[in-house]
């Protein structure tokens, strides 16, 4: 099955904001195997859409529309689509009087248009929508099939994935399952992987697996069709084995794993406690960490000493130091991980400093990174990178870097690993 999103709403084409939810409707697509091979994006005009539609329709069998199923005139998605394929709509009551006690709570009164949310498609099964008021719909006619989403992503998110991708799975596979499974790696480029893997991709029938490159990461999706789930984990589970026997050193995670749940997982397993001093991530890497619940049994605390004046004066680290090595640099990076442990007293101290762009900083080119970390009395140790992404990205990548190194660090002291 071949599909196409259909984005609606003048704003994304204005761009004052930024279609997500393409990015996410695509990846849930490919864990049900169904190829995406067109975005489209259309104004609130009927006219327009109803052109995308029928250009849609030329070329997929699921179209997907999100946005436009609001109370205003400009929201036009459902009206559009009734047109086209000839059919009512009609109100459903639950929708309806979910949206009647909504305003009754608040102690607000209901204008006539928000009646206007609990319409759908006649003969279409309904989404419910338990972040917002306007339902989603699935309607198949003439052998397609049409999937209407709200706009706004914390409606439309969790609609897809609990409601609408649970019944798009039953209608493509009826008798069978499809079951995906997301391999995450860092410290490999995604051409190296891929090089590595090649033979697994070149021959893949059932499982296939995917690779996906993102922020310096590198995943691999490998998707199995059977007709039971247990059948379809156990044909991922073999291809697992033969892409870890290939990468496996790699692999830090599994599915929604990140490196810094990861990192925070290893330092809970391992109670261990960390701290950061940090120049050019300005808090990023304790703002990463702060993500993942359950951190503040391990993350005591940190400081941004962003300048030269912050470092002596909140970590110590002499004016000589500085004066010889630099800010951006191997020794100031150990210096800052070591004050940093014992401001906090914890079992770890991180140290970030270097240049994020975009203008050279302390003599060193854009993208010099220098990570310092201190683990328990040993001396610290140091890593440098040699970044070449825009300002932000670089600082992100850091980021990354440091909880890869300390895993990997971690795990040569024989703590529990990072990936099980």
């Amino acid at each position: 099955m071949n599909a196409e999103i259909l984005a609606v709403g003048s704003e994304l084409l204005l761009g004052q904001i930024t279609n997500t939810n393409a990015k996410f409707i695509s990846n849930q697509l490919s864990e049900l195997g169904i190829n995406v091979y067109y975005h489209t994006v259309v104004g609130d005009n009927a006219k327009r859409l109803e052109e995308a539609i029928t250009i849609a329709e030329s070329r997929a069998d699921l179209i997907i529309f999100s946005g436009g199923l609001g109370p205003t005139k400009d929201d036009l998605t459902k009206e559009t689509i009734a047109r086209h394929l000839d059919i009512s709509l009609e109100f459903d009551e639950v929708a309806l009087t979910y949206i009647e006690q909504f305003f009754a709570k608040r102690g607000r009164s209901m204008t006539e248009n928000n009646r206007k949310q609990a319409l759908v498609l006649a003969g279409c099964e309904v989404l419910a929508n338990h972040h917002g008021m306007a339902p989603g719909m699935i309607l198949t006619k003439g052998g397609r099939t049409y999937i209407l989403l709200p706009g706004p992503p914390k409606e439309l998110e969790p609609m897809f994935q609990f409601e609408a991708k649970p019944k798009l799975g039953a209608l493509l596979n009826a008798g069978g399952v499809i079951v995906s499974h997301v391999m995450r790696f860092y410290g490999i480029g995604e051409a190296e992987l891929e090089v590595r893997v090649q033979a697994i991709l070149d021959t893949q029938t059932n499982p296939t697996v995917a690779p996906l490159a993102s922020d310096g990461e590198v995943t691999l999706r490998v998707t199995a069709k059977a007709e039971t789930v247990q059948e379809a984990q156990q044909l991922i589970a073999t291809k697992v084995a033969e892409i870890q026997a290939l990468v496996g050193e790699y692999q830090y995670g599994v599915d929604d794993d990140s490196l810094a749940s990861k990192t925070v997982e290893m330092l809970l397993d391992n109670q261990l406690t960390i701290s950061a001093a940090e120049s050019l991530t300005a808090g990023l890497f304790q703002s990463e960490l702060a993500e993942i619940s359950g951190v503040g049994n391990a993350l005591t605390g940190g400081v941004v000493t962003y300048t030269e004046e912050a470092k002596i004066n909140q970590l110590g680290i002499p004016k000589q130091l500085l004066d010889t090595h630099g800010i951006v640099s191997s020794e100031c990076a150990a210096a800052m991980a070591s004050a940093v442990k014992q401001k906090f007293g914890t079992n770890i101290g991180i140290g970030l400093t270097g240049a994020a762009g975009p203008t050279a900083h302390d003599h060193q080119p854009v993208g010099t990174v220098w990570i310092g970390i201190a683990i328990d009395d040993e001396e610290p140790i140091t890593y440098l990178l040699h970044l070449s992404g825009m300002r932000n990205t670089n600082r992100l990548r850091a980021v990354k870097f440091t909880c890869h190194y300390l895993m990997q660090l971690l795990e040569e002291r024989g703590y529990n690993k990072r990936y099980k």
